[in-house]
């Protein structure tokens, strides 16, 4: 069998089983079971697979059926034009939190000590945000914080392939109670999804990604709303706190914000698709 037709019978097996962008992800899978790039895949179409090759192609693909994501099987996501290392011990960064990022690094060019700030990040999982900050902000220090030690394990992964252990602190506990000290911004990607959601998740995330980095309650907001209080004393003058949300939740956010921080400014920013994703909160004082 030819990689050419390799390609073309997973796709063809991937489709038939209901399994999005098929041409894409048999392409990921091929790459990853003969160790290609792209470039060396497709110039070398015609090329015959070895009996061991086609085996190992074929195995990967059924772990693919079964509907384990194709994250997991490459231990490789792209987040913010970086590759991670990541499994089945963190969520894989979605493309959507990195409005998280530019959320936060439009608030550090505008804030007077620029890049030399102290910044939170809350359920760090796989580090991805922590170590795109770490890398557009290389004054900066991270506490990069998640109740889920595995979690942390990947992190530190990715803090040193990316070379910045030295920057980010990795921190095990349970959101913002292990913080030693006030910081200029808080950054946040929480289970945000209601309890009575969870079945209808699709088989990749309901049966393959963490569920304490998923469930977030009845409401979905219960590990949000601790957050926001704690926030009342972690919060330095003219600081900011930025929440990853889920759908129809940013009015719930932001009311609950206002309460807490009367004097504060709360918004809430749409992502690509126009979903609020992203409540912000600005602090000009240290208490509300």
């Amino acid at each position: 069998m030819t990689l050419k037709q390799a390609l073309g019978s997973a796709r063809g097996l991937l489709a038939a089983n209901g399994i999005a962008d098929a041409a894409l992800e048999s392409e990921l899978l091929l790459r990853h079971a003969l160790k290609v790039s792209r470039v060396q895949l497709y110039q070398n179409l015609n090329q015959e697979l070895r009996p061991e090759q086609e085996a190992d192609f074929w195995q990967i693909i059924k772990r693919r059926l079964s509907h384990e994501p194709t994250a997991y099987i490459t231990g490789h996501t792209e987040f913010y034009g970086l590759d991670f290392y990541v499994d089945q011990r963190a969520l894989i960064p979605r493309p959507e939190s990195e409005l998280l990022v530019e959320e936060a690094l439009k608030f550090t060019g505008e804030h007077p000590a620029r890049e030399n700030l102290l910044i939170a990040e809350v359920g760090t999982g796989s580090g991805a945000i922590a170590v795109t900050l770490a890398l557009n902000l290389p004054q900066s220090k991270i506490y990069a914080i998640d109740v889920s030690t595995g979690a942390l394990e990947v992190a530190a992964i990715n803090c040193q392939k990316y070379r910045v252990e030295n920057r980010v602190q990795l921190i095990s506990g349970d959101l913002l109670e292990p913080l030693s000290e006030p910081v200029d911004l808080i950054v946040a990607n929480l289970p945000y999804i209601r309890d009575s959601e969870i079945e209808e998740l699709s088989p990749e995330i309901k049966f393959f990604e963490p569920r304490i980095a998923l469930a977030g309650g009845e409401d979905g907001l219960d590990k949000i709303r601790q957050l926001c209080r704690q926030t009342v004393n972690r919060l330095r003058r003219g600081g900011c706190l930025l929440i990853e949300i889920g759908l129809e939740q940013g009015e719930h956010v932001t009311t609950y914000l206002r309460n807490l921080f009367p004097s504060a400014r709360v918004e809430v920013m749409p992502d690509l698709s126009g979903i609020d994703r992203v409540v912000c909160l600005r602090l000009t004082q240290n208490l509300p």
